[in-house]
């Protein structure tokens, strides 16, 4: 979804970036880009004419034109207004009673079951939390509690249901469980529809009434329509939401309908999902997403995720291995390994201001490719091997290795290669260091 929007929205800012000056008339034929960008991308049309209205007052009224600086100005302009879309500020989940207590709500297929799970995990990896609840309140769907057990054991985070299909009687017995047990979160996954009804409605309501949650999320599915606001707006209305979690952000759906709920109903975006893998939440931060979709980068997103996934002490050393030019084929995999747990290199690129549109898709695919090639590779050669490349000229060792892998020469060949180049690299880099070195101390 971000991709169909920040391509949409980056190609409008580079034709104003070219520009020598920029008149009233460049103003409104850009407008007129992102207005049909915003609308392909399925933001809702309110929020649209919004959006452009201030754009374009802000931009002729602050006297841009014929000064110096305009498209900075321009795009200042444009970030602060998705900024006020977006929800102006952070919404901050803290604890705040033992236990606090936070009700799912959403409809079937939101993803809202898994995300009571990202949730329990977020705050406990985060020390939030010490001993968070799932609560498996969804008595109508298949299956909904073996899941949401399974997403328990998975994380070592307790669980608990009852086997009666009495949905207020289990939220309200987990609330005393929660309390003897000392868990200081409760998160309990209750039931959705296809649609909303009124005796979803009422059960959610009796929940609410007997738990009194601290925090009622709606899930929202990125891929939904503009019907995602008429239902969001139901689910205010009776329950009076704190937050909306949208899932699959990292789609291909257009999805700028769930963008739309916070300006519409003034209910701010909490958390997005992105990826399957249990660690994908992220906490919604309205000025880095306005960032992120006009090509500025994302860095202190990116810096947040890699102190929580990379392990600092491998990659110093590594670091080290680097610069004393000892690098081998066991820190390439292990510096391939770090770089993974960061998500995709395309994500990761975005991050990374002025990066967005310098590398191509297909060259990010191919870079993506040969990570994986060359772990498949790695994996299949010895200790020996990893420790000392110089082995791998050995015709049987490449036999052994090919057939372990299943990779083809061409491939092997091409690791061999290009690790000889980093290698190399890095060997000059290290002299180079030395000299410095040495020269910094003759003169000193």
């Amino acid at each position: 979804m971000l991709d169909f929007i920040q391509k949409r929205m980056q190609k409008s800012m580079q034709k104003i970036n070219k520009k020598m000056s920029i008149n009233e008339e460049d103003i409104l034929e850009v407008l007129r880009e992102v207005k049909l960008a915003l609308l392909e991308a399925d933001v809702n049309l309110e929020v649209v004419k919004t959006f452009t209205k201030q754009v374009k007052e802000k931009a002729l009224d602050s006297q841009i034109i014929g000064k110096l600086n305009q498209q900075q100005t321009v795009l200042k302009i444009f970030k602060d207004e998705l900024v006020n879309i977006l929800g102006k500020k952070t919404c901050e989940v803290t604890i705040k009673n033992t236990p606090t207590k936070i009700m799912m709500v959403g409809l079937q297929g939101s993803g809202k079951t898994t995300t009571a799970a990202k949730l329990a995990v977020y705050f406990k990896k985060r020390g939030i939390c010490k001993n968070p609840l799932l609560v498996a309140d969804d008595i109508y769907r298949p299956a909904a509690r073996e899941q949401l057990e399974q997403l328990a054991k998975q994380t070592q985070i307790d669980y608990f249901t009852e086997p009666e299909n009495d949905a207020i009687k289990i939220a309200k017995d987990s609330v005393a469980i929660a309390q003897d047990n000392k868990n200081d979160l409760v998160i309990i996954d209750t039931a959705g529809r296809l649609a909303i009804d009124e005796n979803l409605m009422t059960e959610l309501k009796e929940i609410k009434r007997f738990t009194r949650p601290d925090y009622v999320f709606l899930v929202v599915d990125a891929m939904s329509g503009q019907d995602v606001i008429n239902t969001a707006r139901k689910f205010h209305e009776d329950l009076g939401l704190d937050g909306t979690i949208i899932t699959k952000l990292d789609s291909d759906a257009r999805g700028g309908a769930a963008l739309s709920i916070t300006h519409l109903l003034n209910v701010p975006i909490t958390f997005i999902g992105v990826g399957e893998k249990l660690t994908g939440l992220e906490v919604f931060h309205p000025d880095r997403m306005a960032e992120r979709i006009l090509g500025m980068g994302d860095v202190l997103s990116l810096i947040e995720k890699a102190a929580e996934e990379v392990d600092e002490k491998m990659m110093k050393k590594i670091g080290y291995k680097m610069l004393s030019g000892k690098f081998d084929l066991n820190d390439l995999m292990n510096s391939l390994a770090q770089i993974k747990k960061l998500g995709k290199m395309k994500s990761i690129l975005k991050m990374i201001p002025g990066m967005a549109d310098k590398v191509n898709d297909e060259k990010i695919e191919e870079a993506e490719r040969k990570f994986e090639i060359y772990t498949y590779l790695i994996n299949s050669m010895t200790a020996l091997e990893k420790k000392n490349p110089k082995l791998l000229k050995n015709a049987s060792r490449k036999q052994r290795i090919l057939a372990g892998s299943g990779r083809s020469a061409r491939e092997f060949n091409m690791l061999v290669t290009d690790f000889e180049r980093m290698a190399k690299q890095m060997r000059e880099v290290a002299n180079g260091n030395l000299k410095l070195k040495n020269g910094l101390n003759i003169e000193d």
